[in-house]
């Protein structure tokens, strides 16, 4: 496959070998979240944005695996590295509860690790002091985790705050600070003391316009909440503050500067850590490694995996247990292939400069959005190359993601009405040029007319 000039090439989706697929991992898998019949052909030509399902269709996926493969399908940026190690068995070992090296010195380590992709992830989280880490499986762990870490840190605490609309896994822990789909928690018991506040989705929110009720009486409703400001709250029984900076499931919500300046503020002013939900952020999605980057608010712990193809825990050394095995037996955070691949994306975010290639890529799919988009397109939103367009009705959105996938294009909804856009961070202008005019075909295609209101 050539990926300059490779094009989506489909004919009927899902085709009889798609179906085949999906009957027979039906036939023994637990009901899940399956956004459409595609099915990636492992052992075809794939290249970038550019894939092959069972049926021999080529595709164009602006998902990117819901941004955990942050460079596409076999991108040589990453491959074209990881072909020249002899990988070894076993890959998985017992997370941090072992140590694996590669040769006798690990700052010049042939096979890079584990240990090198901790030193990496400090290394990029440097501005905010963040000089520890634990890794761990998933996204879903490395929030878990964090939420250990603050408790530790704060043993008297009782109360933790989270915002309305957000995502933050699938355990019972992280479940009990997510607030975006009835599905996800319902029956489902919570640990006790999460407060909710109102996540301000607005860009362009002040104090003075607030509507959605986070700004108010003076102060807003994460303050208000405090002891010290009139509320219930004793801060010293806070264990933290845990936020997405762009809310992912909830719905690609971007918010405002003051809402996030005055989360930090209050995060620091009584001494309460600020955990930053990463997952689907970081890693060089919004054009900085960190979607932290672009606000006025300080972390003291961040959340990180998809990109890294593991969890990781990423804080502040003062922060984290002394006790030994306190934290521990995480099964596949010592992932030799995950972590070995994590270390080898961010050398080529870095060598690549592809934060600058987000922000660029990521301007254009803006304004080609924006000018042709249409009347029935409310809102077209996003920073580097994490994009949402939102649509007047939930109908309308499930019909372009139905009619993008008819013309070979990959796309997810999320939130209520919006679709999410997740080009890879090395996507080029001629890629971004041909996903977007296949979407607003897919939009025109849509029809004029809400189907449902």
């Amino acid at each position: 496959m050539d990926r300059d000039t490779a094009e989506p090439d489909t004919g009927g989706l899902p085709g009889p070998n798609a179906e085949k697929w999906v009957e027979h991992y039906g036939e023994h898998a637990a009901p899940s979240e399956y956004s459409h019949e595609f099915v990636w052909d492992v052992t075809e030509e794939a290249d970038g944005p550019f894939v092959t399902d069972v049926d021999g269709n080529v595709l164009m996926d602006f998902t990117c695996h819901i941004g955990a493969a942050p460079l596409g399908y076999n991108n040589e940026k990453v491959l074209g590295t990881l072909r020249e190690f002899d990988l070894v068995e076993p890959m998985k070992i017992a997370g941090q509860d072992m140590y694996f090296g590669s040769g006798p010195d690990p700052d010049d380590a042939p096979f890079p690790g584990s240990t090198q992709l901790m030193e990496k992830l400090t290394e990029v989280s440097a501005s905010f002091g963040l000089d520890t880490v634990f890794l761990s499986n998933s996204g879903a762990e490395a929030i878990e985790n964090a939420m250990k870490v603050a408790h530790d840190h704060k043993p008297a605490a009782k109360y933790g705050f989270a915002f309305g609309g957000s995502f933050h896994g699938r355990t019972l822990g992280t479940l009990s600070l997510t607030n975006s789909k009835d599905v996800y928690t319902r029956h489902y018991p919570e640990i006790a003391g999460i407060e909710t506040v109102p996540f301000c989705a607005d860009r362009e929110c002040t104090p003075e316009t607030c509507d959605c009720g986070f700004f108010a009486g003076g102060g807003s409703q994460l303050r208000n909440s405090l002891s010290p400001e009139g509320g219930h709250v004793d801060p010293a029984e806070v264990a933290f503050v845990v936020l997405e900076p762009i809310q992912g499931v909830g719905g690609y919500r971007f918010p405002s500067e003051p809402f996030m300046a005055e989360v930090g503020t209050v995060a620091d002013e009584y001494d309460i850590p600020l955990i930053v939900d990463e997952i689907q952020s970081g890693v060089g999605r919004t054009g900085r490694f960190w979607a932290s980057e672009h606000y006025d608010l300080e972390p003291d712990v961040i959340g990180a995996a998809k990109a890294l193809r593991v969890g990781a825990t990423v804080g502040r050394s003062e922060l984290f247990p002394d006790e030994k095995n306190r934290l521990g037996s995480t099964f596949g955070g010592g992932d030799l292939l995950g972590s070995m691949t994590g270390a080898l994306t961010i050398e080529a975010i870095e060598e690549h400069d592809l934060l600058a290639n987000a922000r660029t890529r990521g301007r254009q799919a803006k304004e080609l959005l924006a000018d042709d988009a249409g009347d029935h397109v409310v809102d077209v939103r996003g920073k580097g190359l994490m994009l949402a367009v939102e649509f007047d009705t939930p109908d309308r959105r499930d019909d372009v993601v139905a009619e993008a996938l008819e013309r070979g294009l990959l796309t997810l909804g999320c939130g209520k009405k919006t679709i999410r856009l997740l080009p890879p961070l090395d996507s080029t202008e001629r890629e971004i040029d041909l996903g977007i005019s296949i979407f607003l075909d897919a939009v025109a295609a849509a029809g004029p007319t809400p189907t449902t209101a």
